[in-house]
């Protein structure tokens, strides 16, 4: 079964699209996390929520 780390992020109604981008790109590329979620409340927000998933390490000997 896989296991996730979820990690959520509150953006303010200023920040625009390309802002929010970069920051998910910065977030994607260097720790491996992915959208699960995103929703854009009427009032301009974002709330996304990134997981990834818990690589546990397995005795081999």
């Amino acid at each position: 079964m896989v296991e996730y780390t979820y990690l959520v992020l509150s953006l303010p109604r200023g920040t625009s699209r390309d802002t929010a981008r970069q920051i998910l790109t910065e977030h994607a590329e260097r720790g491996g996390w992915e959208i699960d979620r995103l929703r854009l409340y009427p009032d301009g927000r974002r709330r996304i929520q990134l997981r990834r998933k818990v690589i546990r390490a397995v005795r081999t000997f």
